[in-house]
């Protein structure tokens, strides 16, 4: 079995930081891309940011200079900084990788089980 768990969500006020992390664990052969979505009340999901296995970063336009994606191969994680933040970045947060079960051959979508984010104005 494959798991996803994110943690570091949690209140903050406009202007702060916080920093995401998801852990990816189980019976892993490899991971491609990873990246994190969010969802807030009444809306889509939608790409935030994402990252390939060898760490090029696409960024959503609304956070492109404010968040920071990266990852960590050996440890299976990947982490999202965000900085200056508005309050309408509040949302779910969801980690998503594209990952190899061990003795398969195709990538399977993952998602996490999400993390609250609250920005205060």
């Amino acid at each position: 079995q494959v798991q996803l768990v994110e943690s570091g969500g949690g209140l903050a006020q406009a202007g702060g930081s916080l920093r995401l992390s998801c852990a990816a664990s189980g019976s892993i052969s490899s991971i491609n891309s990873m990246g994190w979505y969010r969802q807030a009340p009444g809306k889509q999901r939608e790409l935030v940011a994402a990252i390939t296995s060898g760490g090029s970063p696409k960024y959503a336009d609304s956070v492109k200079g404010r968040f920071t994606i990266s990852r960590d191969n050996a440890k299976n994680t990947v982490y999202l900084q965000m900085n200056s933040l508005k309050p309408e970045d509040t949302a779910v947060y969801y980690c998503n990788g594209g990952i190899i079960k061990r003795g398969s051959y195709f990538p399977q979508e993952y998602w996490g089980q999400g993390t609250q984010v609250t920005v205060s104005s």
